[in-house]
């Protein structure tokens, strides 16, 4: 796994029948015409993760009940402003 599970993985793998066998995986993208890519894919996610953290970032909330999140939340939970109400008040 890579840095904040992102971005999305996607493989390409090759696959040749030679002589009546199927020979490989070869990673497809293991080449420097990628390497471009990759960059500008990691650049990317590092803009979007200086914005702060979202889902897929990390599980939703109800799915981290077994980390300490639920009692953060609990103890913040005085903090939070419905935005839409607000938005609508104003």
């Amino acid at each position: 796994m890579t840095r904040f599970d992102g971005p999305p993985r996607v493989v390409a793998l090759g696959y040749v029948l030679k002589s009546g066998k199927l020979e490989g995986p070869v990673d497809m993208f293991d080449d420097p015409a990628f390497d471009y890519a990759r960059r500008v894919a990691g650049e990317l996610t590092d803009h979007i993760r200086r914005m702060g953290p979202f889902e897929p970032h990390r599980l939703p909330d109800q799915e981290m009940e077994y980390t300490t999140l639920p009692v953060v939340m609990e103890k913040l939970k005085d903090r939070f402003v419905d935005i839409e109400k607000e938005t609508v008040a104003k």
